[in-house]
């Protein structure tokens, strides 16, 4: 058993006194009038600038870093307090300030950017030594922001331990109630008045209550429906302990009769439970997260090669649950469901068969445990060795590929013959072979090109000049000659083109766009800074992008989009061709529109119906064109449904014969009937069938006609109806100390858990926690959560548990150093005493904090949502471009730059081997190798070289490395492991769409007093279920317009 970390009396003194000292003076909280350390030395570092030496544009890295070198440093003395209104003054939160709008600071302590960070924090080097006691560099005094060293303290707020507890209820949660009266709200001040008076977001007392009210009311019906029902955790542990035992005998009978360990002990194989489940942040649609742990197995299951997870696999698919080995993971998962339907359970039994004889691929698909990083391991492509860089450079031919897919085979080789694409993030790292490798693939892709006009066209200018870029040493960038040859396509467009721009100012700026694309191709220097000609290279690119009449003969159906889409498309481009949509054949820009609309249709079948169409009438418009391509599109929607049986019997005869009316010949209307002329008339007997259509709903949203997703497949388990779920982990030994350490978060106060559900279920209904679709896991959302209740609430909510581990006692055991010290090498020291840190919970003692939710959530979404100041706390908001969130660290801030994590790398990880079974006896060969590609801290931990299986252990090659992409667009510091980011699943578009739902969080919240209860949007609208109603009204108007019937879907 772990020893305790807690003394009782001596840990509630220490606890006070960190306190206490958050609240104290300020003259003891901030530096004195000595200047920022290091600042001089800094400035001292800057290089110095040579008279000689031409001017060059610095790259966005370098300003930063200028900027940070050149920065003033703020000064943080406390400032001569003036008299000010007692606490329980009628303003409630605000004192205003004469003449300000905006009113002072409580205590009048200078505002800083949340960036802002001290000097000195030796306790958060994250390579200090593990000696078993936190590395502090000074007394421990918690500090709740890096930008806030608490407000002056008064006679009531030192008292606040002996006073009764206000907005609290006594049963042990918070009282959501608003009290603006209560002198227990500390006054509370915007801050952008001091800088920006008149610019900035003034809020009123009657504005925060309407606001903390509409959050407090949502938070109460969400948690309600919300929460996991204590019947469901029953449920899933008694799963656990059933496929608990199954585990344990598979791996006994292994251990034993083929390892010969005949007194191996049943009870050390065990499925630890981890996740939501086990740190209290469950919701009702929470699946299951187990550890296996085997300890005492001579191969590790999580082991590169360990035969255990296919063991185990194959004893639950025995005994009929649906089990499913995804080995292509970060790390290998198990999917358990507890009642597979037939059909699942057959596919997954012949998948198992085919693994066995060797004839199947698993397929990629990453964990998502709730809670906890699902780290989602893409870009994954075995190497493959022994082809020569050579002939791999020959091998690039575009063939009949598009050119965004030639573009990636061009990576690709780019990368397997040893090199990268030069970007912003690696200029510095580049050597001459890199340039070398570089311009070869350059080269290479250009004379692959299928169009010989186009490539020969290219070749002829300078700055693809073989000699220049092999012998002179000229550098360029593989994305850069990507955007020459997009660039070149649409120049070739031009001097095709068959009509003009829509008058003589438009023409004339399209001959200087052209005229300035064609020069910059010959420029001399070039290579001298091949990202800046990129970035000029991409611009020049923009503007002919720009031309209306190149984009009219570029013009097709993409894939995927709808017929309305692709009509809406090519409807813009003939008003801005200056062109009008009247049936008409004399009009020329009409008739070339029209054209291009029906060339570009996708599908042979389909464009030479539309074509015959259009062929068939006297007069064209582009409209009527667009619907029978609509009517027709519909039909082979539905014939696809058809043909997978999506559509009971009596259903399909319905679609049939609508299809046959879809396809029948369009008819003319009568003048002055409707405002379409040609539609797919209806009978009486089709027009009564036609609400058995409205209701099947539009097929084209069908599985059949929508794009393969490529993280789903024939054995995925359904959502619901099969029983406990849950996900076996073989590596689970920090993830199981990350839940106790969110676990004791929860314990810290009674608001904890709530505010985290809540923020979790707003994430789902936005759609903006799925890791598989670039965005952010369950389990980032709750750091977000915990370093704003740690950091930048005012006081704060909960203490930073990792900074106050006590110090270990010194006869622990191996077992217990490995539980409480440092687990697979990373220091997971922190405040473990759950029962203390409740009993301190429940007295209010580990905080001063009485804010409520709804309160709480308004900081939380305003801190996320702009970087701005804050308008109730003295600093800014989160800056998602230079921070990054560390829940470890005194402050809760680090930079990226500090970090090095500012910009996308891809690194070699090791695969785990998942061959079919072999002999026994054989070795594992050594997956200990060099790489031309950066190696992670996971494959440099796990290659250590050559390993001897025991029997059974599948065969690796010899070198199974996977390719893998991290990404820092969005910034979170593990809590142990330091090198990893939470949140490097999330993609440019996974960024956006999450700074776009704060940003409507926050606009929400802002106007809540401002919009009537029927006015008001839905702060936590389903974003699918908005989806479906568009859908609707959508297929609702196209039936509208195919039969020219107003109102015929109502």
């Amino acid at each position: 058993m772990a020893y305790s970390q807690a003394g009782g009396g001596p840990l509630e003194d220490h606890l006070r006194g960190l306190i206490l000292s958050n609240s104290g003076p300020a003259s003891d909280a901030v530096p004195t009038q000595n200047p920022v350390p290091g600042h001089d030395a800094q400035l001292d570092d800057v290089p110095a600038m040579s008279k000689q030496a031409p001017r060059k544009r610095l790259n966005q890295a370098q300003r930063r870093q200028m900027s940070a070198q050149l920065s003033i440093p703020i000064d943080t003395r406390p400032q001569p307090p003036p008299s000010h209104r007692p606490y329980g003054s009628p303003q409630g939160h605000f004192h205003q300030y004469p003449g300000r709008g905006g009113g002072h600071f409580r205590g009048q302590q200078r505002p800083h950017s949340a960036t802002f960070r001290p000097q000195s924090r030796g306790h958060e080097m994250p390579n200090a030594p593990l000696t078993g006691v936190p590395h502090r560099a000074q007394p421990r005094h918690h500090q709740s922001s890096q930008s806030y060293h608490g407000p002056v303290p008064t006679s009531e707020n030192l008292e606040w331990r002996q006073s009764p507890t206000h907005n609290w209820d006594p049963r042990g949660g918070p009282n959501m109630s608003f009290d603006a009266q209560s002198p227990r709200y500390p006054p509370r001040q915007g801050a952008h008045g001091l800088y920006h008076p008149g610019n900035q977001y003034q809020l009123k007392p009657s504005d925060l209550k309407a606001q903390t009210d509409l959050l407090d009311g949502l938070c109460h019906t969400i948690i309600a429906d919300a929460e996991i029902e204590p019947a469901d955790i029953l449920e899933k542990e008694k799963f656990r302990t059933m496929i608990e035992q199954v585990a344990r005998a598979a791996i006994t009978n292994y251990e034993v009769t083929q390892n010969g360990f005949h007194d191996f002990p049943p009870e050390s194989v065990q499925l630890r439970c981890f996740g939501s489940l086990s740190s209290g942040f469950a919701t009702k649609a929470a699946d299951m997260d187990l550890g296996l742990l085997s300890p005492l197995s001579r191969i590790q299951p999580d082991a590169p090669g360990s035969p255990i997870p296919r063991l185990v696999e194959k004893a639950f698919l025995e005994i009929g649950l649906g089990a499913r080995l995804l080995s292509r993971t970060r790390v290998p998962i198990i999917k358990v469901c507890e009642k597979p339907p037939e059909k699942l359970r057959l596919g997954l039994l012949d998948e198992r068969e085919k693994w066995e004889k060797g004839a199947t691929e698993e397929v990629e698909e990453e964990e998502v445990h709730d809670d906890v990083d699902p780290a989602m391991a893409e870009d994954s492509h075995a190497h493959v060795e022994g082809i020569a860089p050579e002939q791999r450079l020959k091998s690039l031919k575009q063939g009949d590929r598009t050119l965004s897919r030639y573009y990636g085979a061009a990576k690709g080789v780019l990368r397997k013959i040893g090199g990268r694409d030069l970007t912003n993030s690696n200029y510095s790292e580049f050597k001459q072979e890199d340039f070398h490798l570089l311009n070869l693939v350059c080269l290479a892709f250009v004379e692959g090109l299928s169009d010989a006009r186009l490539r020969d066209r290219l070749l002829s200018y300078k700055s693809l000049s073989s000699y220049d870029l092999t012998v002179k040493g000229n550098h360029r960038t593989l994305l850069g000659v990507l955007t020459q040859v997009e660039g070149e396509i649409m120049v070739q467009l031009w001097e095709d083109r068959v009509v003009r721009e829509r008058d003589d100012a438009h023409e004339q700026q399209a001959q200087i766009w052209v005229k300035g694309w064609t020069e910059i191709q010959n420029r001399n220097g070039y290579g001298s800074d091949p990202l800046q000609y990129q970035k000029e290279l991409h611009i020049a690119a923009d503007q002919l992008k720009r031309i209306a009449s190149i984009q009219i003969l570029s013009l097709s159906q993409l894939q995927h989009e709808t017929p309305a889409q692709y009509a809406s498309r090519a409807a813009r481009l003939l008003l801005d061709l200056g062109g009008s949509d009247r049936a008409s054949r004399e009009d020329p820009v009409l008739s070339t529109v029209i054209h291009q609309y029906i060339k570009g249709i996708r599908g042979d079948e389909m464009r030479k119906e539309v074509e015959e169409f259009a062929a068939s009438l006297e007069t064209l418009s582009l409209q009527t064109v667009a619907r029978r391509h609509k009517s027709l599109q519909l039909a082979h929607d539905y014939e696809k449904c058809l043909e997978k049986g999506l559509y009971p019997e009596q259903s399909a005869d319905a679609v049939k014969r609508y299809i046959e009316l879809l396809r029948a010949p369009m008819m003319k209307t009568p003048p002055g009937t409707s405002r379409f002329d040609v539609v797919v008339p209806l009978t009486d007997e089709s027009q009564a069938a036609l609400s058995e259509i409205r209701s099947l709903g539009d097929p084209s949203r069908m599985a059949p006609n929508q794009p393969r997703d490529p993280f789903r497949d024939r054995l995925e388990f359904p959502k619901s109806g099969v029983g406990v779920q849950c996900d076996i982990n073989f590596s689970a030994h920090l993830a199981l100390q990350n839940t106790l350490l969110l676990r004791c978060y929860s314990h810290s106060d009674p608001r904890v858990r709530p505010l985290v559900l809540f923020v979790k279920h707003w994430a789902k209904v936005r759609q903006i926690n799925s890791p598989y679709r670039g965005t952010l896991s369950s389990y980032g959302y709750v750091l977000m959560m915990l370093h704003y209740l740690v950091n930048v609430a005012q006081p704060f909510v909960c203490p930073n548990l990792q900074e106050l581990a006590l110090p270990p006692h010194p006869n622990l055991t191996p077992a217990q150093v490995e539980e409480t010290i440092t687990c697979k090498g990373r220091n997971v020291q922190f405040w473990r005493d759950e029962a203390e840190i409740q009993r301190l919970a429940r007295e209010n003692a580990l905080n001063q904090n009485r804010d409520s939710i709804g309160y709480l959530l308004r900081g939380f979404f305003e801190y996320y949502a702009n970087n701005n100041m804050l308008t109730q706390s003295p600093c800014r908001g989160f800056d998602w471009g230079r921070d990054v969130l560390s829940l470890r660290t005194h402050g809760g801030l680090l930079s990226k730059q500090e970090k090095g994590w500012t910009g996308a790398k891809t690194v070699m990880e090791v695969k785990s081997a998942d061959g079919p079974p072999v002999s026994a006896g054989l070795p594992t060969p050594n997956t200990g190798t060099s790489t031309s590609e950066q190696l992670s801290p996971a494959v440099q931990a796990n290659t250590p070289g050559v390993h001897t299986t025991a029997a059974g252990a599948g065969q690796a090659s010899a070198k199974e490395f996977k390719e893998v992409r991290y990404r820092y667009l969005f910034a979170i510091e593990d809590p142990f492991e330091l090198d990893h980011n939470v949140a490097r699943t999330v993609t440019h578009n996974g960024i956006v769409a999450i700074r776009d739902e704060f940003r409507r969080a926050w606009r929400i919240i802002k106007n809540a007093h401002r919009a009537s209860a029927q006015q008001q949007e839905d702060l936590l609208e389903d974003v699918a279920a908005a989806e479906e109603r568009k859908e609707r009204e959508t297929f609702a108007r196209l039936l509208e317009e195919l039969h020219g019937r107003e109102g015929l879907t109502q």
